[in-house]
């Protein structure tokens, strides 16, 4: 793998991004600046910090931006009951993004399992 949009975890969190992107658009998210600001600033710290894992050479910071990636999914994860609890998305966007942080929280332990191993 030489790049990493080849990484799968890295598509299904780029996928994340436009959904979270997409429900946050319309009302009544489109007005509710904080919670809006922070569910998209936290799915782009999980997309980007697998980028920047990726890139990273020193196996000590990979491994340290893969944890904030899944640390950042996690925070995603709870903002999306958030979202859900208060009726600020329709069920089904809230399914389709929830199945996305959920498969992309196993991803990225996946992705630090495999480093951790190897460093064994």
């Amino acid at each position: 793998m030489k790049k990493f949009e080849d990484l799968q975890a890295w598509q299904t969190a780029r996928a994340l991004v436009n959904a979270i992107y997409e429900i946050t658009k319309g009302e009544p998210l489109a007005r509710n600046y904080g919670l809006k600001d922070q569910v998209q600033r936290a799915s782009v710290s999980a997309m980007s910090n697998i980028a920047e894992g990726f890139a990273r050479l020193n196996r000590r910071e990979k491994m340290q931006l893969y944890n904030v990636a899944r640390a950042s999914a996690a925070e995603v994860r709870s903002l999306l009951y958030i979202l859900g609890d208060q009726k600020l998305s329709n069920k089904e966007d809230f399914s389709r993004c929830f199945e996305l942080v959920d498969r992309l929280g196993a991803m990225i332990t996946g992705l630090i399992r495999s480093f951790s191993a190897e460093a064994e």
